[in-house]
């Protein structure tokens, strides 16, 4: 596991900072719920009334007033943009890193297979992110203990659940297409993460496009709808398991017949 070693510790200042500023943003956010507590109803029924932009953002379907509905919108945003930006700059910077750095041929004259180079590479990952969330969550119920606010368990597991699989499933497919590029390019992986994101909120606002649910991870990360029915979407998330699944099969196969420059 050498190369997942290296790889955690390459990427530890990196985890770190995007650790922190989501979560240090999440604690902020959720220290303004006591002041705004008072007046989230008024606030609730005038963005219920905005057409389209409540829709874009499921504020039809749960309410500020509520602490896990206030968590779910304000710190949802943070967390699923955050989230889904930190992921796809694991996945799109890879398996092109070698590449770019000018170390490939240094690692691949080891005695260690490409396949293994894949695994340990996308180990490291999901291990990245599994930390990431760790940290996120535990700052996340420390908010809720300092603001004195009882944490709805099931809504809160299944939040982040569906936040991780989210990260889990950008990152995969970012990951396939590091195996197709030599340099990389940090901003194919922020930029793909922004589309899946407004593909959401398009699919959210228009019935004609309701169909981008089952290509956006964003659909079964959506606060509105998990928080009011207790519920994580399997119809969206199947779907995206198996984009996640055809990322990682095509960085293992393309990977191994790659003609990589060192």
């Amino acid at each position: 596991m050498t190369i997942l070693k290296q790889e955690l510790k390459r990427g530890k200042l990196s985890l770190l900072i995007w650790t922190l500023s989501i979560g240090f943003m999440v604690f902020i956010c959720m220290l303004m719920f006591p002041e705004m507590k008072g007046e989230m109803d008024s606030v609730s029924d005038m963005f219920s009334s905005m057409g389209s932009f409540t829709a874009a953002f499921g504020m039809d379907k749960i309410s500020f007033g509520n602490v896990m509905g206030f968590y779910g919108i304000e710190c949802g945003n943070i967390l699923g943009l955050g989230g889904a930006f930190f992921a796809g700059l694991l996945g799109i910077s890879a398996l092109a890193n070698e590449e770019k750095n000018h170390t490939a041929e240094f690692l691949l004259t080891h005695p260690v297979s490409r396949s293994r180079v894949v695994f340990e590479k996308l180990a490291a990952i999901i291990t990245e992110l599994l930390i990431m969330n760790a940290l996120i969550i535990l700052i996340s119920v420390i908010s809720f203990t300092a603001i004195g606010e009882e944490l709805p368990l099931k809504e809160f597991a299944l939040l982040h659940l569906a936040y991780f699989l989210l990260q889990l499933e950008i990152s995969a497919v970012c990951f396939g297409i590091s195996a197709f590029m030599r340099r990389g390019s940090l901003g194919i992986g922020l930029g793909l993460a922004a589309i899946f994101y407004f593909l959401n909120l398009i699919a959210n606002i228009s019935e004609q496009a309701e169909f981008l649910k089952y290509i956006t991870p964003f659909s079964y990360a959506d606060s509105a709808g998990i928080l009011s029915e207790a519920a994580l979407e399997l119809s969206y998330i199947i779907p995206g398991m198996i984009y996640a699944f055809s990322g990682i099969s095509l960085a293992f196969l393309y990977y191994n017949r790659k003609d990589i420059y060192g």
